[in-house]
Protein backbone atom coordinates (compact mmCIF):
# COMPACT_ATOMS: atom_id res chain seq x y z
CA UNK A 1 0.00 0.00 0.00
CA UNK A 2 1.07 3.74 -1.13
CA UNK A 3 -0.35 6.19 0.99
CA UNK A 4 -0.83 9.37 -0.99
CA UNK A 5 -2.91 12.64 -0.62
CA UNK A 6 -4.64 15.30 -2.64
CA UNK A 7 -3.05 18.64 -3.62
CA UNK A 8 -4.79 21.26 -5.58
CA UNK A 9 -1.55 22.91 -6.78
CA UNK A 10 0.19 26.09 -5.29
CA UNK A 11 -3.02 27.81 -4.76
CA UNK A 12 -4.18 25.07 -2.70
CA UNK A 13 -4.35 26.44 1.09
CA UNK A 14 -2.84 22.63 2.43
CA UNK A 15 0.81 22.97 1.95
CA UNK A 16 2.97 20.45 0.29
CA UNK A 17 5.18 21.07 3.59
CA UNK A 18 1.75 20.52 5.35
CA UNK A 19 1.15 17.15 4.02
CA UNK A 20 5.24 16.02 4.31
CA UNK A 21 4.56 15.97 7.76
CA UNK A 22 1.56 13.08 7.57
CA UNK A 23 3.70 10.21 8.41
CA UNK A 24 4.37 7.30 6.12
CA UNK A 25 2.66 10.24 3.34
CA UNK A 26 5.01 9.67 0.28
CA UNK A 27 3.02 10.29 -2.47
CA UNK A 28 1.02 13.17 -4.12
CA UNK A 29 -2.54 12.95 -6.05
CA UNK A 30 -2.44 16.26 -8.15
CA UNK A 31 -2.80 17.31 -11.91
CA UNK A 32 -2.85 20.71 -14.19
CA UNK A 33 -5.73 22.55 -13.32
CA UNK A 34 -5.75 25.48 -15.20
CA UNK A 35 -6.56 23.69 -18.59
CA UNK A 36 -9.87 22.98 -20.06
CA UNK A 37 -11.50 19.51 -20.66
CA UNK A 38 -10.61 18.01 -23.70
CA UNK A 39 -7.01 20.20 -24.21
CA UNK A 40 -3.60 19.14 -24.70
CA UNK A 41 -1.74 19.36 -20.71
CA UNK A 42 1.47 21.46 -21.17
CA UNK A 43 4.54 19.32 -20.67
CA UNK A 44 6.44 21.60 -19.19
CA UNK A 45 2.97 22.48 -16.64
CA UNK A 46 3.00 18.87 -15.78
CA UNK A 47 6.83 18.76 -15.04
CA UNK A 48 7.14 22.18 -12.90
CA UNK A 49 4.44 20.39 -10.82
CA UNK A 50 6.65 16.89 -10.45
CA UNK A 51 9.59 19.33 -9.78
CA UNK A 52 7.33 21.00 -6.78
CA UNK A 53 6.30 17.75 -5.37
CA UNK A 54 9.63 16.20 -5.64
CA UNK A 55 11.65 19.01 -3.86
CA UNK A 56 9.42 18.05 -0.79
CA UNK A 57 10.57 14.60 -1.17
CA UNK A 58 7.44 13.13 -1.95
CA UNK A 59 6.37 11.17 -5.65
CA UNK A 60 4.17 12.12 -8.54
CA UNK A 61 3.00 9.36 -9.64
CA UNK A 62 -1.24 9.48 -9.48
CA UNK A 63 -3.11 11.93 -11.41
CA UNK A 64 -6.17 12.59 -10.51
CA UNK A 65 -7.84 13.65 -13.05
CA UNK A 66 -7.77 14.34 -16.94
CA UNK A 67 -11.27 15.02 -16.97
CA UNK A 68 -13.26 13.24 -19.98
CA UNK A 69 -14.54 15.99 -22.30
CA UNK A 70 -18.44 15.71 -22.79
CA UNK A 71 -18.60 15.62 -26.52
CA UNK A 72 -17.36 11.81 -25.47
CA UNK A 73 -19.50 10.68 -23.18
CA UNK A 74 -22.28 11.90 -25.37
CA UNK A 75 -20.56 10.32 -28.48
CA UNK A 76 -20.55 13.29 -30.92
CA UNK A 77 -18.54 13.79 -34.32
CA UNK A 78 -15.99 15.66 -32.51
CA UNK A 79 -15.28 13.25 -29.92
CA UNK A 80 -12.56 11.68 -31.94
CA UNK A 81 -10.48 14.87 -31.48
CA UNK A 82 -11.12 15.14 -27.81
CA UNK A 83 -9.57 11.50 -27.83
CA UNK A 84 -6.80 12.13 -29.97
CA UNK A 85 -5.87 14.97 -26.93
CA UNK A 86 -6.74 12.86 -24.68
CA UNK A 87 -4.21 10.17 -25.76
CA UNK A 88 -1.82 13.00 -26.12
CA UNK A 89 -1.62 14.08 -22.24
CA UNK A 90 -1.31 10.22 -21.80
CA UNK A 91 1.83 10.23 -23.72
CA UNK A 92 2.96 13.51 -21.68
CA UNK A 93 2.07 12.31 -18.41
CA UNK A 94 3.51 8.59 -19.06
CA UNK A 95 6.93 10.86 -20.11
CA UNK A 96 6.99 12.67 -16.60
CA UNK A 97 6.85 8.84 -14.99
CA UNK A 98 2.94 9.09 -13.86
CA UNK A 99 2.32 5.05 -13.23
CA UNK A 100 -2.03 5.67 -12.76
CA UNK A 101 -4.50 8.11 -14.28
CA UNK A 102 -7.64 8.78 -12.53
CA UNK A 103 -10.87 9.47 -14.58
CA UNK A 104 -14.52 9.64 -14.50
CA UNK A 105 -17.65 9.28 -16.89
CA UNK A 106 -20.35 11.27 -15.11
CA UNK A 107 -22.46 13.44 -17.47
CA UNK A 108 -21.89 17.31 -17.02
CA UNK A 109 -21.30 16.79 -12.78
CA UNK A 110 -18.61 15.48 -10.95
CA UNK A 111 -19.42 14.54 -7.42
CA UNK A 112 -22.52 16.20 -5.95
CA UNK A 113 -23.56 17.70 -2.49
CA UNK A 114 -26.71 19.38 -1.50
CA UNK A 115 -24.75 20.94 1.52
CA UNK A 116 -21.06 21.68 2.35
CA UNK A 117 -20.78 22.59 5.69
CA UNK A 118 -23.61 20.75 7.71
CA UNK A 119 -22.84 20.63 11.35
CA UNK A 120 -22.54 17.42 12.56
CA UNK A 121 -23.40 16.52 16.63
CA UNK A 122 -19.56 16.60 17.52
CA UNK A 123 -19.48 20.58 16.26
CA UNK A 124 -17.61 19.60 12.77
CA UNK A 125 -19.11 20.70 9.55
CA UNK A 126 -19.14 17.90 6.62
CA UNK A 127 -20.27 17.41 3.52
CA UNK A 128 -23.80 15.86 3.12
CA UNK A 129 -26.56 14.87 0.26
CA UNK A 130 -30.07 14.80 1.48
CA UNK A 131 -33.28 13.84 -0.93
CA UNK A 132 -35.39 16.94 0.27
CA UNK A 133 -32.48 19.63 -0.45
CA UNK A 134 -31.48 18.40 -4.32
CA UNK A 135 -35.35 18.42 -4.60
CA UNK A 136 -34.66 22.64 -4.60
CA UNK A 137 -31.42 22.39 -6.77
CA UNK A 138 -31.68 23.59 -10.55
CA UNK A 139 -28.58 23.42 -11.67
CA UNK A 140 -29.83 25.10 -14.46
CA UNK A 141 -30.08 28.46 -12.92
CA UNK A 142 -26.26 28.98 -12.88
CA UNK A 143 -26.34 30.24 -9.09
CA UNK A 144 -25.41 25.98 -7.94
CA UNK A 145 -21.04 25.28 -7.80
CA UNK A 146 -19.35 22.74 -6.36
CA UNK A 147 -15.65 21.75 -5.55
CA UNK A 148 -16.31 19.17 -8.12
CA UNK A 149 -17.83 20.76 -11.05
CA UNK A 150 -15.95 22.08 -14.32
CA UNK A 151 -16.48 26.16 -13.58
CA UNK A 152 -16.16 27.04 -17.29
CA UNK A 153 -19.93 26.57 -18.02
CA UNK A 154 -21.99 29.13 -18.60
CA UNK A 155 -25.68 29.43 -17.78
CA UNK A 156 -26.65 29.07 -21.34
CA UNK A 157 -23.79 26.41 -22.06
CA UNK A 158 -25.24 24.24 -19.22
CA UNK A 159 -29.03 24.49 -20.93
CA UNK A 160 -27.56 23.14 -24.23
CA UNK A 161 -25.15 20.56 -22.96
CA UNK A 162 -28.16 18.99 -20.88
CA UNK A 163 -30.45 19.48 -23.75
CA UNK A 164 -27.84 16.91 -25.49
CA UNK A 165 -27.94 14.82 -22.85
CA UNK A 166 -31.82 14.51 -22.60
CA UNK A 167 -31.62 12.07 -26.08
CA UNK A 168 -29.01 9.99 -24.22
CA UNK A 169 -29.92 6.85 -22.44
CA UNK A 170 -27.63 4.58 -20.35
CA UNK A 171 -27.64 2.18 -23.19
CA UNK A 172 -25.47 5.36 -25.35
CA UNK A 173 -23.52 6.24 -22.14
CA UNK A 174 -22.73 2.43 -22.48
CA UNK A 175 -21.88 2.54 -26.37
CA UNK A 176 -19.94 6.02 -26.34
CA UNK A 177 -17.86 4.57 -22.94
CA UNK A 178 -16.82 1.56 -24.96
CA UNK A 179 -15.92 3.58 -27.85
CA UNK A 180 -13.13 5.38 -25.72
CA UNK A 181 -11.82 2.36 -23.54
CA UNK A 182 -11.41 0.35 -27.07
CA UNK A 183 -9.31 3.96 -28.18
CA UNK A 184 -7.37 4.82 -24.82
CA UNK A 185 -6.71 1.20 -22.98
CA UNK A 186 -4.11 -0.15 -25.77
CA UNK A 187 -2.36 3.10 -25.92
CA UNK A 188 -2.33 3.58 -21.97
CA UNK A 189 -0.95 0.13 -21.99
CA UNK A 190 1.75 0.76 -24.50
CA UNK A 191 2.79 4.13 -22.70
CA UNK A 192 2.74 1.85 -19.54
CA UNK A 193 -0.14 4.17 -17.30
CA UNK A 194 -2.97 2.46 -15.50
CA UNK A 195 -6.52 3.77 -16.42
CA UNK A 196 -8.51 3.53 -13.15
CA UNK A 197 -11.97 5.19 -13.38
CA UNK A 198 -14.08 6.63 -10.09
CA UNK A 199 -17.70 5.38 -9.42
CA UNK A 200 -20.14 7.84 -10.20
CA UNK A 201 -20.75 10.31 -6.86
CA UNK A 202 -23.13 9.50 -6.05
CA UNK A 203 -23.95 6.42 -7.12
CA UNK A 204 -27.77 6.59 -9.28
CA UNK A 205 -28.59 9.38 -11.56
CA UNK A 206 -28.60 12.73 -10.61
CA UNK A 207 -30.83 15.75 -12.66
CA UNK A 208 -32.30 13.37 -14.24
CA UNK A 209 -28.72 12.95 -16.17
CA UNK A 210 -27.62 8.90 -16.75
CA UNK A 211 -25.08 7.52 -14.56
CA UNK A 212 -23.97 4.04 -15.26
CA UNK A 213 -20.40 3.13 -13.12
CA UNK A 214 -22.27 2.69 -9.58
CA UNK A 215 -22.64 -1.57 -8.73
CA UNK A 216 -20.84 -5.13 -8.86
CA UNK A 217 -22.75 -5.43 -12.33
CA UNK A 218 -21.49 -2.41 -13.80
CA UNK A 219 -17.74 -2.63 -12.78
CA UNK A 220 -17.58 -6.06 -14.49
CA UNK A 221 -18.98 -4.84 -17.73
CA UNK A 222 -16.89 -1.88 -17.30
CA UNK A 223 -14.22 -4.33 -16.62
CA UNK A 224 -15.01 -6.40 -19.32
CA UNK A 225 -15.31 -3.94 -22.21
CA UNK A 226 -11.32 -3.86 -22.87
CA UNK A 227 -9.98 -7.12 -20.47
CA UNK A 228 -6.32 -5.35 -19.52
CA UNK A 229 -4.89 -5.01 -16.57
CA UNK A 230 -4.58 -1.21 -17.36
CA UNK A 231 -7.97 -0.77 -17.15
CA UNK A 232 -8.84 -1.07 -14.01
CA UNK A 233 -10.73 1.38 -11.08
CA UNK A 234 -10.32 4.05 -8.56
CA UNK A 235 -12.58 2.30 -5.97
CA UNK A 236 -14.19 5.20 -3.80
CA UNK A 237 -15.81 3.29 -0.69
CA UNK A 238 -17.82 6.26 -0.05
CA UNK A 239 -19.53 6.72 -3.40
CA UNK A 240 -20.00 3.42 -3.83
CA UNK A 241 -21.07 3.09 0.05
CA UNK A 242 -23.83 5.33 -0.11
CA UNK A 243 -26.28 2.73 -1.71
CA UNK A 244 -26.69 -0.05 0.14
CA UNK A 245 -27.38 -2.10 -2.84
CA UNK A 246 -23.55 -2.20 -2.75
CA UNK A 247 -21.85 -5.03 -0.70
CA UNK A 248 -18.63 -3.11 -0.63
CA UNK A 249 -16.76 -5.70 1.20
CA UNK A 250 -17.28 -8.04 -1.15
CA UNK A 251 -16.60 -5.60 -4.26
CA UNK A 252 -12.78 -4.61 -2.03
CA UNK A 253 -12.07 -8.47 -2.12
CA UNK A 254 -13.47 -9.20 -5.44
CA UNK A 255 -11.59 -6.60 -7.72
CA UNK A 256 -8.07 -6.84 -5.68
CA UNK A 257 -8.40 -10.15 -5.91
CA UNK A 258 -8.23 -9.62 -9.70
CA UNK A 259 -5.65 -6.73 -9.15
CA UNK A 260 -7.92 -4.28 -10.57
CA UNK A 261 -7.71 -1.68 -8.00
CA UNK A 262 -4.91 0.78 -8.92
CA UNK A 263 -6.21 3.64 -6.75
CA UNK A 264 -8.43 3.32 -3.92
CA UNK A 265 -10.30 6.14 -2.12
CA UNK A 266 -11.11 5.54 1.86
CA UNK A 267 -13.66 7.54 2.89
CA UNK A 268 -16.77 6.79 5.53
CA UNK A 269 -20.35 7.72 5.19
CA UNK A 270 -23.38 7.62 7.09
CA UNK A 271 -26.68 6.33 5.45
CA UNK A 272 -29.97 8.42 6.15
CA UNK A 273 -33.42 6.94 6.58
CA UNK A 274 -34.46 8.89 4.05
CA UNK A 275 -31.90 7.64 1.39
CA UNK A 276 -29.59 10.10 1.22
CA UNK A 277 -26.21 10.07 3.00
CA UNK A 278 -23.83 11.99 5.44
CA UNK A 279 -19.69 12.28 5.17
CA UNK A 280 -18.53 11.13 8.44
CA UNK A 281 -14.65 10.89 10.33
CA UNK A 282 -12.84 7.95 8.78
CA UNK A 283 -12.98 5.43 12.16
CA UNK A 284 -15.29 2.75 11.35
CA UNK A 285 -18.31 3.17 13.99
CA UNK A 286 -18.05 7.03 13.02
CA UNK A 287 -19.99 5.26 9.88
CA UNK A 288 -21.19 2.59 7.32
CA UNK A 289 -17.94 1.41 6.15
CA UNK A 290 -15.50 -0.69 8.39
CA UNK A 291 -12.65 0.52 7.67
CA UNK A 292 -10.60 -2.27 9.43
CA UNK A 293 -12.51 -5.33 7.55
CA UNK A 294 -11.91 -3.20 3.83
CA UNK A 295 -8.20 -2.64 4.83
CA UNK A 296 -7.70 -6.46 6.00
CA UNK A 297 -9.56 -7.60 2.77
CA UNK A 298 -6.49 -5.45 1.09
CA UNK A 299 -3.97 -6.75 3.42
CA UNK A 300 -4.94 -10.29 2.63
CA UNK A 301 -5.08 -9.67 -0.89
CA UNK A 302 -1.71 -8.09 -1.07
CA UNK A 303 -2.50 -5.10 -2.07
CA UNK A 304 0.37 -2.49 -3.66
CA UNK A 305 -2.18 0.38 -5.41
CA UNK A 306 -2.00 3.95 -3.99
CA UNK A 307 -4.24 4.69 -1.15
CA UNK A 308 -6.03 7.97 -0.31
CA UNK A 309 -7.99 9.25 2.62
CA UNK A 310 -10.59 11.16 1.17
CA UNK A 311 -12.88 13.65 2.01
CA UNK A 312 -12.40 15.21 5.28
CA UNK A 313 -14.81 17.17 7.92
CA UNK A 314 -14.06 21.05 8.65
CA UNK A 315 -12.53 20.73 12.19
CA UNK A 316 -10.98 22.48 14.60
CA UNK A 317 -11.94 25.98 12.92
CA UNK A 318 -10.34 25.42 9.78
CA UNK A 319 -11.71 26.96 6.70
CA UNK A 320 -10.30 26.04 3.01
CA UNK A 321 -11.53 23.92 0.29
CA UNK A 322 -15.03 21.75 1.36
CA UNK A 323 -13.80 18.47 1.78
CA UNK A 324 -10.06 18.74 1.87
CA UNK A 325 -9.22 20.69 4.70
CA UNK A 326 -5.60 19.46 6.26
CA UNK A 327 -6.28 18.09 9.70
CA UNK A 328 -9.56 15.52 9.12
CA UNK A 329 -7.49 14.08 6.41
CA UNK A 330 -4.80 13.73 7.78
CA UNK A 331 -6.04 12.18 10.73
CA UNK A 332 -8.12 9.38 8.46
CA UNK A 333 -4.36 9.11 6.87
CA UNK A 334 -3.46 8.19 10.19
CA UNK A 335 -5.96 5.85 11.19
CA UNK A 336 -5.41 3.97 7.99
CA UNK A 337 -1.79 3.85 8.54
CA UNK A 338 -2.42 2.39 12.20
CA UNK A 339 -4.27 -0.25 11.04
CA UNK A 340 -2.24 -1.34 8.20
CA UNK A 341 0.76 -1.43 10.57
CA UNK A 342 -1.02 -3.22 13.04
CA UNK A 343 -2.52 -5.41 10.16
CA UNK A 344 1.32 -5.63 8.78
CA UNK A 345 2.98 -6.58 12.41
CA UNK A 346 -0.04 -9.38 13.12
CA UNK A 347 2.08 -11.49 9.98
Amino acid sequence: MKMSFRWYGSNDEVTLNNIRQIPNVSSIVSAVYDVRPGEVWDFESIMKLKKQIEDESMEFEVVESVPVHEDIKLGKPTRDKYINNYKENILRLSKAEIKVICYNFMPVFDWTRTQLDRRLDDGSTALVYYPHQLEKMNPLTGELSLPGWDASYTKESLKEVFNEYSNITEDDLWSNLEYFLNEIIPFAEKCNVKMAIHPDDPCWPIFGLPRIITCEENLDRLLKIVDSPFNGLTFCTGSLGVSSDNDILKMVDKYSKANRIHFLHLRNIKITPDGGFEETAHMSKCGDIDMVKVLSILHQNNFTGYIRPDHGRMIWGETGRSGYGLYDRAIGASYINGIWETLSKKE
